[in-house]
């Protein structure tokens, strides 16, 4: 069970890390955008600052799991843009699930391997 969670842990960790430096290195082409998937996509970038904070976060989460630092504090960190990313892609995107499927899944696969870090957070005193 010990290497099942090595692979899925480098895996989330290579996946977020190279989205992360190919969004700010400008590697992707922008994705052909349509309909309401675009009118989402005009809102986040008109932000400004949305996307750049997700893929830092996407950054430092990808390189503690990769690095295997700090893991517990990372799956919490990236739990809420996982889930946005599966939310998106199953509203707008649904070619794109089968990863946003593994990220999910896999994430909770590592909260449940580290739980009792978490054990704490959910105790009443």
């Amino acid at each position: 069970m010990k290497t099942v969670t090595i692979i899925i842990r480098t895996l989330i960790g290579l996946l977020l890390v190279s989205v992360a430096i190919g969004y700010f290195l400008k590697l992707m082409p922008e994705p052909v955008t349509n309909g309401d998937f675009k009118a989402f996509n005009v809102g986040v970038v008109s932000s400004e600052y949305i996307m750049p904070m997700a893929k830092f976060v996407e950054l430092l989460c990808g390189l503690a799991f990769i690095f295997d630092l700090y893991v517990t504090l990372a799956s919490i960190l990236i739990l809420p843009i996982i889930l946005n990313i599966l939310f998106l892609d199953y509203y707008l995107t649904p070619e794109a699930m089968p990863i946003a499927i593994f990220l999910f899944l896999g994430n909770f696969f590592l909260i449940y391997k580290h739980w009792d870090n978490y054990k704490s957070i959910f105790s009443l005193k």
